[in-house]
C-alpha cells in the first residue's frame, strides 16, 4: 500500500469514527446555528466527543495524515482539524499549519473552535500574520485574525494600534461585524478607559457600534455605571 493511499484510509477511519459518535438530533440543531453549511455536511458529533478524539490523536502519525488532507468534507471534520492544531507545540510548525487550513475554515464554529496556544510564542511575528489576515478578502480568515487580537493581545500585550486596526474594518460580513463587537466588549472589560473613545467617538459602523454596547452591557466584567453610561452612547 503507497503513503497516499495509507493516508486516505487513515481520513476514512476518522470519518467513521465521527460517523459512530453522530447524534442525528444533534446535528440537526447545530444546522440552525449555521445556515451558510448545508446539512448533509453536518454529522452531528458534540464538541466533547471531538475534543476527547483530538486528544486520542494528538502526536499520532494519523493525526499528522489527518492534518495534510485538506479540504475536508464534513463540518465536524474541520472542528477536528482546528483542535488538533492545539497540539503542535513549535511555532513554525503551528502556524504554518494554521496557515494552511485558514482558506478552508467555512463557519464561524470552526474558526471560533480554532486557537492554536503554541502562536503566542513568537508574538511580534504573530501580529504580522495577524495584520495579513485582517486584509484578507476571506470572511473567517478576517475574523480569526480579530480573534487572535481579542485572545492574546488585550492584556499585558495591549497597544492602542490594535483596536485601530480592528476599528478600520468595514465589512458586510455579518461573521466580521460580530467578532469586531466581541472584540470591543471584551476590550471595554479590559481596558475600559483605552477602549471607551472608541465608543464615545463613533468609530465603528452603526450597527457594530451598537451590537458592542449590547454586549458589553450584558457582561459582568462590566460595572452598572459602565454599563449605565454606555447604554447613553447607542446611536439611534
Amino acid at each position: 500500500m503507497t503513503r497516499r493511499e495509507t493516508d486516505l484510509q487513515t481520513v476514512a477511519d476518522i470519518r467513521a469514527r465521527l460517523f459512530a459518535l453522530a447524534d442525528p438530533a444533534y446535528g440537526d440543531f447545530q444546522a440552525g446555528l449555521m445556515p451558510g453549511i448545508p446539512r448533509e455536511r453536518i454529522i452531528g458529533v458534540r464538541v466533547p466527543h471531538l475534543r476527547a478524539l483530538a486528544k486520542e490523536l494528538r502526536g499520532t502519525p494519523t493525526a499528522d495524515a489527518f492534518l495534510a488532507e485538506l479540504p475536508h468534507i464534513y463540518y465536524e471534520e474541520n472542528n477536528l482539524h482546528g483542535f488538533l492544531l492545539d497540539s503542535i507545540r513549535d511555532f513554525d510548525a503551528c502556524l504554518a499549519a494554521t496557515e494552511r487550513f485558514l482558506p478552508y475554515i467555512d463557519s464561524w464554529a470552526t474558526c471560533d473552535g480554532t486557537s492554536p496556544r503554541a502562536l503566542i510564542l513568537k508574538p511580534d511575528v504573530l501580529l504580522a500574520h495577524v495584520d495579513a489576515w485582517l486584509a484578507s478578502d476571506r470572511t473567517y480568515t478576517v475574523r480569526f485574525g480579530i480573534e487572535t487580537l481579542m485572545r492574546h493581545f488585550l492584556d499585558a500585550r495591549f497597544l492602542t494600534a490594535y483596536p485601530d486596526a480592528v476599528a478600520a474594518l468595514r465589512s458586510d460580513a455579518y461573521y466580521i461585524n460580530m467578532m469586531i463587537a466581541w472584540y470591543f466588549a471584551t476590550a471595554l472589560a479590559k481596558q475600559y478607559d483605552a477602549i471607551l473613545p472608541y465608543i464615545e467617538n463613533r468609530r465603528l459602523d452603526k450597527w457594530t457600534h451598537n451590537k458592542t454596547i449590547q454586549k458589553a452591557v450584558e457582561s459582568y466584567r462590566i460595572t452598572d455605571a459602565q454599563k449605565a453610561y454606555l447604554r447613553t452612547l447607542k446611536i439611534k
